[in-house]
């Protein structure tokens, strides 16, 4: 990794590669991210997603609809990545791999209903299941699953810590 030369001249922060431990602290302390997924003509997609990460597994997990743009560019182009960053955002991870689809939820309940209410937060979880499969399947939600292949991501030490907590859980 390259190093801020200027920074490092100016006595300025420099930023430091996290390890992989921080990097999974990271993404698990966090909820949304941003998504890239790669658009027919080469240039980068971005949106805002909420997520899950099973860090023993390396799988992020999203919910979105059938029909959506990514779900189309996920299936033209499985590549994608999550960037991450602490509110500060001194310090960031990037998950990168081969995302699969799953088949949109067609009966409430079923498998892919059942991921996608596993994926919620506890906070956040429906009183009503029934309902909540209901809705899933008449939106016609799928799962997104990035199967990370690479973590990386950069702290910036001097700004008193805060990334590095955050990083850390």
């Amino acid at each position: 990794m390259t190093t801020d030369t200027h920074a490092e001249e100016s006595g300025g922060p420099a930023p430091r590669p996290l390890t992989e431990d921080a990097l999974s602290a990271l993404l698990g302390a966090h909820r949304f991210g941003t998504l890239a997924t790669v658009r027919r003509d080469g240039y980068p997609h971005l949106t805002t997603m909420l997520y899950s990460w099973d860090p023993a597994a390396r799988l992020v997990r999203f919910s979105t609809t059938e029909d959506r743009l990514k779900v189309r560019q996920l299936r033209n182009n499985p590549r994608a990545s999550l960037h991450v960053a602490t509110e500060d955002h001194w310090t960031f991870a990037v998950a990168e791999g081969d995302a699969e689809l799953s088949e949109p939820t067609a009966v409430p309940g079923d498998a892919v209903g059942r991921e996608l209410l596993a994926m919620l937060p506890e906070s956040l979880a429906p009183q009503d299941e029934a309902a909540f499969f209901a809705q899933q399947t008449a939106e016609r939600r799928v799962v997104i699953r990035l199967k990370v292949s690479r973590l990386y991501g950069t702290a910036i030490d001097g700004n008193g810590g805060r990334g590095d907590e955050e990083a850390r859980g």
